[in-house]
């Protein structure tokens, strides 16, 4: 009979007890733009009451993307949705998908040139971002949609 370790490498890592927890937040967006939602991971993470941990997070779609940015200086996002504006041109004569409008295909593409999942450490019953990250939503869709973010956390 084989035996569970998990009692044993618990009590040598100090952990008594592991928690985890999984929620859906749905973002409303009202077109392109990169949308925080820090405080709605906050607080999910305290009421998860984990203080180690490490909490992921994931994007449901494949015209929207995640990053986490500076989030004192506007003009920082604003300078990144014209650089992706510029990188990936909203042209339909350049794409054969076009089923879904001339703005779908250029989401796809820049979608796939950022992230749709993120892994952020938590200490001491927070996320650990920097003094001026934030965690951001990136719509890549010219109309506003209504966006699932997965966020699991898992800790002690």
């Amino acid at each position: 009979m084989a035996l569970d370790p998990w009692p044993r490498l618990a009590s040598l890592w100090g952990v008594t007890h592991m928690k985890q927890d999984l929620t859906t937040l749905t973002i409303t967006t009202h077109g392109q733009g990169l949308y925080d939602f820090t405080a709605e991971l906050n607080a999910f993470v305290h009421k998860s009451g984990v203080e180690r941990g490490l909490l992921t997070v994931f994007c449901r779609h494949t015209s929207a993307s995640l990053t986490i940015q500076e989030n004192a200086d506007s003009d920082v996002l604003g300078d990144i949705q014209t650089f992706f504006k510029q990188l990936v041109r909203e042209d339909s004569s350049l794409y054969l998908h076009s089923s879904e409008g001339p703005d779908d295909m250029p989401a796809h593409i820049r979608s796939s040139l950022t992230d749709v999942s993120l892994s952020i450490p938590v200490a001491d019953g927070r996320p650990v971002l920097g003094t001026w990250q934030g965690v951001y939503l990136f719509e890549h869709r010219t109309r506003g949609q209504h966006r699932d973010v997965v966020a699991q956390i898992l800790g002690a």
